[in-house]
C-alpha cells in the first residue's frame, strides 16, 4: 500500500474550521428537528450576550455604586462641619453670653449718669441677651429642686421593656420640644423688642417670658431623664438595655430609607442628624461625669466606660451612613448635594456676622437644625456644679483658667468656621445673596404685581380728605392690558384673593436657604 502524505498545517487548520461550522449547523438543525436535554444544555453553555448593547443602563448602575462609596466621606464632612457649628453655638452660652449680659447691664445702669435723653435704653440685641441670661439663671435655680440621684434610682427600678419604651418616648418628645421651643423664644424676643409706635397684638412680655422659662425648665428635665436612662443602661450588669437602645438606631433605617425624599427633605433630615449626634455626645459626657463622681474620680473606671461610649458612637455613625447611602440610591440623589448643604449652613454663618444681620448666630443654628442650646446648657451646668466641689482659692483659680480656655476654644472655633464658611460660599457662588436685602412685606398683603394691574381698574379712595384720587397712568402699558374690563365685584375679589393665597401656599420651596425648620418624619409641609 502506498503511504498518503499528510496535508500541510495551514490546510489542516482550514479543514478543522470548516468541520466545526458544518458540525455546529448540523447540530442546530438537529436540535430544531429533534430537541433533547443534551442539545438544550449545549445551547445554554455556548450562547453569549453583549453588555455594550445597553451601555447607558450599566453605566448608571456603576455610578450608583460610586455614589454609595462617596456618601460616607461627603456625609462625614457635613456632619463634622455641623458639629462644630453646634459646638460654637453651645460654647457661646458659656463664654460670650455672660460677658454680653454684663455689658448690657453696665450700659443700662450708666445711661442715666451720661445724660443721654431721647435715645433707646438698650439695643434689641442687648434686650435679647438680658432675657437669655435671666432665663438661664431662673432655670438653673429651679433645677436645684430636682434630685438627680432619686430620678436615677427611680428609673433603675423599672424593667428593661419599660425603659426601652420610655427612651423612645423621650426621643419623640425631645424633637417636639425642639420644634416648638424656638418659636416660643422668638416670640419672646420679638415682643420685647417690637417698636413702641406699632400697634401691638401680643399678650405682653411677662407672659411670654414665663412661657419661655417654663419651656426651658421642662426641656432640661426631659434631657435629664434621657441622661439618667442612658446612665442606667451603662451601669446594667448584662448590658441588655444598652444593646436594645443601640438596636433602636437601626429601626430608624426602616422608617426613613423606603420613603421618597427630595433635596429639601434630605437637608432637613441631615440637620436633624447633626443635632441628634451632638446631643448624644453631650449626654455621654453627662453620663461619664456622673459615673466618675460615683467612683471618686478614679481614672481606672474611665477605661471601663470608654468601650461602651465608643460602641454607642460607632453605631450612630454606621446608622447615619447606611441611612443616607440608601436614601440617595433610591431617590437618585448625587453625593454632591452634601456640599450644597454645607454651603447653605456656611451662608447662615456668614450672613449672621454682617452688620445688618436680622438674627443672632445661635438662633439661626436653632432654626436651621432644631438645636436649642439653652436647656442643654442649663442641665450641663447643673450636673457639673453637683459633680465638682469648688472650694478654696486654688479651685476658683482652676475654674477661671478653665473659663479662659473655653473662651479661647470658642474664639478659635469661630475664626476657623468663619474662614471655612467663606470658602464654601465662594465655591457655591452664593456671594451675591449676602448683599440682598430680605423682603419686609407683610404676609397678608397682596403682591405688587396685582396692585399694578388693578391700579387702573378702580379708583383709590383717601380716607383723610374724603375725595377721590385719580388713577396714576402707567408708563408704556402692554397691549394686553389696553382692553377695558368691568370693575370686579366684591365676590370676585374675594375669590381672586383666595386663589392667590392658595397658589402662594402651594408654591414649593426650591431654595435650600428657605428651609429653616426640620420636620420629624423628614417630610416638608408647604
Amino acid at each position: 500500500m502506498q503511504n498518503r502524505q499528510a496535508p500541510p498545517p495551514k490546510k489542516r487548520i482550514c479543514i478543522c474550521i470548516l468541520y466545526f461550522f458544518f458540525a455546529k449547523n448540523v447540530n442546530l438543525k438537529m436540535f430544531k428537528t429533534d430537541p433533547s436535554l443534551a442539545r438544550f444544555l449545549c445551547a445554554e453553555l455556548t450562547r453569549g450576550y453583549f453588555l455594550e448593547h445597553n451601555e447607558a443602563k450599566y453605566t448608571e448602575r456603576r455610578e450608583r455604586v460610586y455614589t454609595c462609596m462617596r456618601i460616607p466621606r461627603e456625609l462625614e464632612k457635613l456632619m463634622i462641619f455641623g458639629f462644630f457649628l453646634c459646638l460654637d453655638a453651645f460654647l457661646y452660652v458659656f463664654t460670650l453670653l455672660p460677658l454680653r449680659v454684663l455689658l448690657a447691664l453696665l450700659h443700662l445702669f450708666t445711661l442715666p449718669c451720661c445724660g443721654l435723653r431721647g435715645s433707646l435704653l438698650l439695643q434689641p440685641a442687648q434686650v435679647c441677651d438680658i432675657l437669655k441670661g435671666l432665663i438661664m439663671v431662673l432655670c438653673y435655680s429651679m433645677m436645684h429642686y430636682v434630685d438627680y440621684s432619686m430620678m436615677y434610682h427611680l428609673i433603675r427600678g423599672q424593667s428593661v421593656i419599660k425603659l426601652y419604651i420610655i427612651y423612645n418616648m423621650l426621643e419623640v418628645a425631645d424633637r417636639l420640644f425642639s420644634s416648638f421651643g424656638q418659636d416660643i423664644l422668638d416670640a419672646l424676643y420679638w415682643t420685647a423688642t417690637e417698636p413702641k409706635e406699632r400697634k401691638r397684638d401680643s399678650i405682653g412680655v411677662i407672659p411670654h417670658f414665663i412661657m419661655a422659662v417654663f419651656y426651658v425648665f421642662l426641656h432640661a428635665i426631659l434631657i435629664m431623664v434621657q441622661a439618667s436612662t442612658l446612665n442606667v443602661a451603662f451601669n446594667s450588669h448584662n448590658k441588655s438595655l444598652l444593646t436594645i437602645m443601640m438596636s433602636n438606631n437601626f429601626v430608624e433605617i426602616k422608617g426613613s430609607v423606603f420613603k421618597k425624599f427630595e433635596k429639601n427633605n434630605l437637608f432637613q433630615m441631615s440637620n436633624s442628624d447633626i443635632k441628634e449626634r451632638f446631643t448624644n455626645y453631650v449626654l455621654l459626657l453627662i453620663v461619664c461625669l456622673r459615673n466618675m463622681e460615683q467612683f471618686s474620680w478614679n481614672p481606672d473606671h474611665l477605661w471601663v466606660l470608654l468601650p461602651d461610649v465608643f460602641m454607642v458612637i460607632a453605631s450612630e455613625i454606621a446608622v447615619d451612613i447606611i441611612k443616607h447611602a440608601f436614601i440617595t440610591k433610591f431617590n437618585e440623589i448625587t453625593a454632591d448635594v452634601y456640599s450644597e448643604y454645607r454651603a447653605s449652613l456656611a451662608f447662615d454663618l456668614v450672613s449672621s456676622r454682617q452688620k445688618n444681620a436680622c438674627t443672632d448666630y445661635s438662633d439661626s443654628v436653632a432654626r436651621r437644625m432644631g438645636f436649642i442650646p439653652l436647656p442643654l446648657a442649663v442641665l450641663l451646668i447643673r450636673v457639673v456644679m453637683s459633680s465638682v466641689n469648688v472650694q478654696g482659692a486654688l479651685s476658683y483659680s482652676c475654674l477661671l483658667l478653665f473659663y479662659l480656655g473655653m473662651v479661647t476654644l470658642k474664639v478659635l472655633n469661630s475664626i476657623v468656621l468663619l474662614g471655612k464658611s467663606c470658602v464654601y460660599v465662594k465655591r457655591a457662588n452664593m456671594e451675591d445673596k449676602l448683599f440682598e436685602r430680605p423682603s419686609t412685606a407683610a404676609p397678608g398683603k397682596t403682591p405688587s404685581r396685582t396692585r399694578k394691574t388693578s391700579r387702573g381698574t378702580a379708583p383709590s379712595v383717601c380716607k383723610a380728605p374724603n375725595h377721590i384720587i385719580p388713577p396714576i397712568p402707567e408708563p408704556d402699558p402692554d397691549p394686553d392690558t389696553l382692553t377695558t374690563s368691568p370693575p370686579a365685584t366684591p365676590e370676585q375679589k374675594e375669590e381672586e384673593g383666595m386663589e392667590g393665597t392658595e397658589l402662594k401656599h402651594r408654591t414649593p420651596k426650591k431654595d435650600l436657604l428657605d428651609v429653616d425648620r426640620f420636620t420629624i418624619c423628614g417630610n416638608r409641609i408647604d
